[in-house]
């Protein structure tokens, strides 16, 4: 008789328990005061904009962006009082490590991740007995006769949200970085952060983008690198840009102006201004300096 090997299957990451799902349209007004409680929570922008606040940072969910809210975590959910908004809320037991990864994490969902968000609503539907929006809601009555495995299919669904939005923002060609230690994630999110100013050097880049292809909020981003550098994101923005006009200063093909507009600066006398602050010259200053 043949003997065989039965592989343990190991779990990444296993939802213990679903406390709420809702999915409603807001009216333009809708505003809803701080909590918080011992479970995560997922805030999805499905259609429209979600005005947010973590631990009292402000943070503006676009249409297509998922926020994380760890357990006690303090946060508050409004509309910008211009428009509707179309929102997905869950809020779930989760006790895996690897959650971790999610703390302080804004993602843009793809149209793959976005249908498990939809597969999650429509099996909600068929499976609790969910009639009107219900934002206090504490507790989710089950339907008299709930659909076969509704229950686990949400369950499922979740899961692999969560571990499909992990391997989209950790693979790479040499593997995976996901269990990487918190110093070395911490890290990783300088690099990654310096990698987007670098190869923005000649255009323009704001901070919200910057955090939005970073996933992670404004206030994580500021931290860790102000931690790791010294200097705000920006300034070591403007720092790049002047380390660049010097080389193309030193080469001496391009005027001042034609530098300054390569570089995304607004005006001439901006990047003057910009230039001096990190050299302690004008670009003309330096310029001559170099040539003698």
């Amino acid at each position: 008789m043949k003997k065989y090997f039965k592989h343990k299957l190991q779990n990444l990451l296993v939802v213990n328990k679903i406390v709420t799902l809702h999915y409603f349209e807001f009216e333009k007004d809708f505003s809803y005061s701080d909590e918080s409680h011992d479970f995560w929570e997922i805030v999805f922008a499905d259609k429209g904009t979600a005005i947010c606040t973590s631990n009292d940072e402000k943070i503006i969910l676009s249409q297509g962006q998922m926020l994380f809210h760890k357990p006690n975590e303090r946060h508050s959910l409004s509309c910008d009082g211009k428009n509707s908004a179309k929102i997905f809320i869950a809020s779930f037991d989760c006790h895996s490590e690897s959650m971790r990864f999610f703390e302080n994490k804004v993602i843009t969902l793809n149209k793959s991740q976005i249908k498990h968000v939809y597969a999650i609503i429509e099996e909600s539907r068929r499976t609790f007995d969910i009639l009107f929006p219900d934002p206090d809601m504490k507790k989710m009555p089950m339907l008299s006769k709930p659909t076969l495995g509704g229950e686990q299919i949400i369950k499922n669904h979740l899961e692999l949200l969560l571990i499909d939005l992990m391997r989209s923002l950790t693979e790479t060609e040499s593997g995976n970085e996901i269990f990487l230690p918190e110093k070395e994630l911490e890290s990783k999110l300088v690099s990654d952060v310096m990698q987007i100013l670098k190869s923005n050097v000649y255009g323009e880049i704001n901070i919200d983008e910057i955090c939005k292809r970073a996933s992670y909020s404004k206030s994580h981003v500021f931290k860790q690198f102000k931690l790791a550098t010294g200097k705000s994101v920006m300034d070591y923005y403007n720092y790049l840009k002047i380390k660049t006009a010097k080389q193309l200063l030193k080469e001496g093909d391009l005027s001042i102006k034609e530098i300054a507009e390569k570089l995304s600066f607004d005006t001439p006398n901006y990047f003057s201004k910009t230039f001096k602050k990190f050299t302690e010259m004008t670009p003309s200053q330096y310029k001559k300096s170099v040539s003698l």
